[in-house]
């Protein structure tokens, strides 16, 4: 090219040859080496810019250097354009991509075995909050100031009397302060206890409360309900036992365990008992018209059990490897 060239004539010359460049992408690379190749226009133009004086190479080299990264800005554009776009006919026939469908996680399948089981007994489904006053969690529930048995749960203190629910069973005092008896609930939710983390043991976890309040209710009944949940959850031959517990908002209280064949021992899987007078007392429910029967069961340990799982933690770490064994 004997004719000098200039900034603006290679501007012109660029933009006009850019858009043959959106109608033929193959021409990309021919396009790249006429302005940018070792030999291009915009290198004979860096080549001229010992010619300008020195009063207008500093404007002249910023206007050589804004059109150098205009014309570079678009051949990296278009390229990754070219880059992503299919290249050759498409078949429209062909089936599509597969891609990786989600698989329910085995808490979630548990959890809903679990609701399934009571709404077929006739119980609702009820929700309360997580964080909660020192009267629901506790007081109501007959944990006195400074009773021993507030020490069974390591609390996380929001302030001074907000905690961190340690249990669902404060959401049956909202219930029963809420509405008037007969009751039939299962409260499905997560609970928090600052406890240190290993293999079974979680500072979160899901527990289901169950409440039952109507006239005559019976220890018997309380048995009865129980014993059709383990044989629902767990199969028709399991092995069950009620032993004598303590809790301190049922009265007489009672720990459910099932044999384990694979292990050779009892394993607990629930607590439960008759509400104790005191818990009516304090939501003004009259203990001698009302009677009724309160559990409370962990979704984590249930699940572990059914499906064999030997470390809480691995229901918390995402790992697809882990999930997909319960396609």
């Amino acid at each position: 090219m004997s004719k000098q060239v200039t900034i603006e004539s290679v501007r012109t010359e660029f933009r006009t040859d850019s858009k043959l460049v959106a109608k033929n992408p193959e021409k990309h690379e021919s396009l790249k080496i006429k302005f940018l190749g070792r030999k291009g226009l915009v290198a004979k133009l860096f080549s001229q810019l010992s010619k300008v004086s020195d009063k207008d190479r500093p404007k002249h080299g910023k206007d050589l250097n804004n059109l150098k990264y205009e014309i570079s800005t678009f051949f990296d554009k278009n390229k990754k354009n070219k880059a992503g776009s299919s290249t050759g006919p498409t078949d429209s026939t062909l089936p599509g991509p597969k891609f990786k469908i989600g698989y329910e996680h085995p808490l979630q399948k548990t959890l809903d075995d679990i609701k399934n089981i009571f709404k077929n007994l006739g119980f609702s489904i009820a929700y309360g909050p997580e964080v909660d006053d020192d009267f629901h969690n506790f007081s109501a529930l007959n944990f006195p100031e400074e009773h021993p048995a507030r020490d069974m749960q390591d609390t996380f203190f929001i302030e001074k009397d907000i905690v961190l629910r340690t249990h669902t069973s404060n959401v049956q005092v909202h219930l029963m302060e809420e509405e008037e008896p007969p009751l039939r609930y299962i409260v499905p939710g997560r609970v928090y206890r600052n406890e240190s983390i290993s293999f079974k043991s979680y500072c979160l976890f899901h527990q289901i409360e169950g409440l039952y309040v109507d006239k005559n209710v019976s220890f018997a009944d309380h048995k009865a309900i129980l014993e059709f949940f383990v044989k629902q959850m767990f199969g028709s031959n399991t092995k069950m036992r009620f032993r004598p517990s303590f809790f301190p908002f049922t009265e007489p209280s009672a720990e459910v365990d099932i044999w384990s064949e694979k292990s050779g021992q009892w394993l607990e899987i629930l607590g439960s008992g008759m509400v104790d007078p005191e818990v009516f007392k304090s939501v003004n429910i009259d203990e001698n018209i009302w009677s009724g029967f309160a559990f409370g069961l962990g979704v984590e340990r249930i699940c572990m059990l059914k499906y064999g799982i030997d470390d809480i933690r691995l229901l918390y770490q995402g790992d697809i490897r882990f999930l997909e064994q319960f396609k």
